[in-house]
């Protein structure tokens, strides 16, 4: 496995495979890898001639008082994950790398990023919009994936790729839990032994909504109070949202039609964790698929199978 650091030999690594005919996945990360990445980075092995992983701690997704500094940086334990799945390259490139001196241009998908995680941390979707773009540029890939675990950041690439034309094909992978059902995350260490412990209620809120969806009920009232009721099990826990959402917009339902997205974010003590769960509605014919993120796998937007 290489480890590229600079972005001028990292396009032309990409670019000498490219010429010859050789096809190129990528799985973009800010390292602290666990199983979630680790599926990722099979899927893309499976699809693709060639893997790149990156892994940059992204600075211009947090604000001054976000975590930043305290981001876990395990890079030996990375490499060794990227190395054990077959990755070709572990891109690491520097933060004055991705913005040099005099770097000014952001990019935005503003109705996308105007709720949820977009409300609750307004200078985050620039960032990470400003960044894939960076990346893909750098890495060219023909396809990339990403975890349906930040479904809000996934549905705004998925349009970011569409609306500028970026031509990189994008499947998103289902979340990956562990057995209690918490999604795995990066930030899931930083967890105090009684904090883990309740935790889990994000998924089992989640849960519990999406069986009163598969039971009939159609009322989001009535779906987001029973979600909150769940987490407040654990006075600890403090809901930032719990909401049912049209899964293409992320605009809020009043009533469940077809499909529906339910997405959470919790905060336990300073960790904050987010969520989600793709439901359909039993019997209910979805007319239009819109972006829907094919969280099943197989196929992504481009026709790249197992092989």
């Amino acid at each position: 496995m290489k480890i590229i650091r600079t972005t001028r030999s990292m396009t032309a690594w990409s670019e000498g495979l490219r010429g010859e005919g050789v096809t190129i996945g990528f799985v973009p990360t800010m390292g602290a890898l666990h199983d979630g990445h680790r599926s990722l980075i099979r899927a893309a092995r499976l699809r693709c001639d060639a893997l790149v992983v990156s892994i940059f701690i992204n600075p211009t997704q947090f604000s001054p008082t976000e975590d930043l500094s305290r981001y876990p940086r395990p890079i030996a334990h990375d490499r060794a994950l990227c190395r054990e799945e077959g990755a070709d390259v572990c891109f690491e490139p520097t933060a004055a790398a991705m913005y040099p001196e005099g770097f000014q241009t952001t990019l935005a998908v503003p109705l996308l990023a105007r709720r949820w995680e977009g409300a609750a941390r307004p200078h985050h979707f620039a960032g990470v919009a400003t960044v894939v773009t960076k990346l893909f540029g750098m890495v060219r890939p023909h396809l990339a994936l990403f975890g349906q675990k930040d479904y809000q950041q996934a549905s705004l690439i998925r349009r970011l790729v569409s609306d500028l034309n970026l031509g990189v094909a994008i499947l998103v992978r289902p979340t990956v839990r562990e057995k209690d059902g918490l999604a795995m995350s990066s930030r899931n260490v930083f967890l105090s032994p009684d904090e883990r412990r309740i935790a889990p209620l994000l998924s089992a809120a989640l849960r519990a909504g999406e069986q009163m969806i598969r039971s009939g009920t159609d009322d989001v009232a009535a779906i987001e109070r029973t979600m909150r009721q769940t987490v407040e099990q654990a006075p600890a826990i403090q809901i930032e949202y719990l909401a049912v959402c049209d899964p293409d917009s992320l605009e809020p339902l009043s009533v469940v039609a077809a499909r529906a997205v339910l997405l959470g974010a919790i905060r336990i003590g300073p960790i904050r964790l987010i969520d989600n769960l793709l439901v359909k509605m039993p019997g209910r014919k979805v007319l239009n698929q819109g972006f829907r993120l094919k969280a099943e796998g197989g196929f992504d937007d481009l026709g790249f199978k197992q092989k």
